[in-house]
């Protein structure tokens, strides 16, 4: 297919032209930028891969790798996206392959071949790419989708991490530069700048580097506190679209009943349009796009639990439509808790692993997807010791509780488990562990349908 427009902003909408296009698509996560409920190691992504190299070997590690990049988004994925009716999706991508943290400034070419391919595939079914820098050196938050073991985000006090980035997409810049089919550019995923003293002054830092290579993309700018906080922004910058993050609360895994009471507050449909009308009022105030950069319920694998996700995730839409706001469902392709595709719980991948993923689910060890049931008689001497003694502590960004959880399930038991993701590949040669990543091949994998449906109805 053929686009010879590049998209721009154009008051509050973004155009084609003079045509309004409203950009309906899925998130890609678990390929350039791995995430452990994804694809169901333990921990942040370089311990994993540092723990498997270990296990498999040079040339298994690579091989496995390899196949992992080259068949978790093929053609057949793009096809399938066209055949919904969606018209985008956002590539997140680590800095990693890119740079390495020893010869930083230095840009690794093989990035971009990995990248181009989904691009291009992307290119010819006439759906448009959103480029997200998921993981920044130094980590711009504080949990693991920025590849951070830790819960400090050391990005933002930390010049050389800042000058790195800047470095990195004047690169990507001016590879992309004009490719119309790429809808833009989304320099930071979820920003977690704990004095909000940095983020305005480094993103009007990073755009004026952007645009002295490449004039004409869009900016998709996330707000701060894990786009859900724009104040710290300042006026909006041009040909820019401010992205909020809109997870509602009967959506996560320990989520209530919709309509009813989530982690204390009842929510219905109107709560969940209060909720979107206050993380887009900065776009509204300002007559600029919205783009709700991700959103969506992970599924529980109980059909009448998982149809009221799928009421909460119809009302969204709904609501998305009428505000006249793009999408980018999270997430596309993973082992089964999120994805509208999702690896055959039958395949050699996933009888392999089997036995971690119950381990993390037991100790709650992921974030997303797993619930503190397993390690309460951990948790409560804790927590009421920061209730007794830290009555005030309230640290960034989510206060005290979820802090407490960070550290223990998240950090402290989410390492001590890397190496028993790891040890299930004990003794699988190169072939196999090549072989072993077909496993995420869309012909290989099964379609969530009931989601399927309700997307096709959402692009239409």
């Amino acid at each position: 297919m053929t686009q010879s427009n590049m998209l721009r902003v154009d008051g509050a909408r973004i155009v084609d032209g003079e045509t309004p296009v409203t950009l309906k698509g899925f998130g890609l996560g678990g390929w350039m930028n791995m995430e452990n409920f994804i694809t169901g190691y333990a921990g942040a992504e370089s311990q994993q891969r540092r723990a498997l190299r270990r296990v498999l070997g040079d040339e298994g590690y690579e091989r496995f790798f390899a196949r992992f990049l080259a068949e978790f988004f093929t053609d057949e994925d793009a096809a399938f996206l066209q055949s919904l009716g969606l018209n985008s999706l956002r590539i997140p991508f680590n800095y990693r392959h890119f740079e390495s943290d020893d010869a930083p400034f230095h840009i690794r070419e093989e990035g971009f071949a990995v990248l181009d391919r989904v691009v291009d595939s992307c290119a010819r079914h006439g759906i448009y790419t959103i480029l997200d820098l998921h993981a920044l050196p130094g980590a711009q938050n504080q949990h693991w989708h920025s590849d951070n073991p830790t819960q400090w985000a050391h990005f933002w006090a930390q010049r050389q991490f800042q000058d790195r980035v800047v470095n990195l997409w004047e690169h990507l810049a001016e590879h992309y530069r004009g490719n119309p089919w790429v809808a833009g550019y989304n320099p930071i995923n979820e920003p977690g700048d704990a004095h909000g003293t940095t983020i305005g002054p480094f993103y009007r830092r990073l755009e004026a580097a952007i645009r002295a290579v490449d004039p004409d993309h869009i900016l998709f700018l996330d707000g701060n506190r894990y786009s859900t906080q724009f104040d710290q922004l300042g006026d909006p910058l041009p040909n820019t679209v401010y992205t909020a993050h809109d997870y509602a609360l009967p959506g996560f895994v320990d989520g209530g009943p919709y309509p009813g009471f989530s982690r204390g507050q009842f929510v219905d449909r109107d709560r969940v349009e209060q909720t979107f009308l206050e993380r887009t009022a900065y776009m509204r105030e300002t007559g600029t796009p919205i783009w709700v950069g991700e959103f969506g319920p992970v599924y529980t694998g109980d059909s009448a639990k998982d149809e009221q996700r799928y009421r909460l995730l119809e009302d969204q839409l709904e609501i998305f439509d009428r505000y006249d706001a793009s999408w980018a469902l999270w997430t596309y392709k993973d082992i089964g808790l999120q994805g509208v595709v999702t690896v055959d719980p039958g395949s050699d991948y996933i009888r392999r692993i089997a036995p971690v993923v119950e381990k993390k689910d037991r100790l709650g060890v992921d974030s997303w997807g797993s619930t503190d049931a397993g390690v309460r008689k951990i948790l409560e001497p804790i927590e009421r010791l920061f209730e007794k003694e830290f009555p005030s502590f309230q640290p960034y960004p989510w206060g005290a509780r979820r802090w407490i959880h960070g550290h223990v399930r998240h950090v402290m038991l989410a390492e001590a488990m890397v190496d028993e993701f790891a040890a299930a590949f004990t003794g699988v040669e190169p072939d196999e562990a090549e072989a072993l990543a077909d496993a995420f091949s869309f012909r290989n994998c099964r379609l969530r349908e009931g989601l399927a449906t309700i997307l096709r109805r959402a692009a239409r």
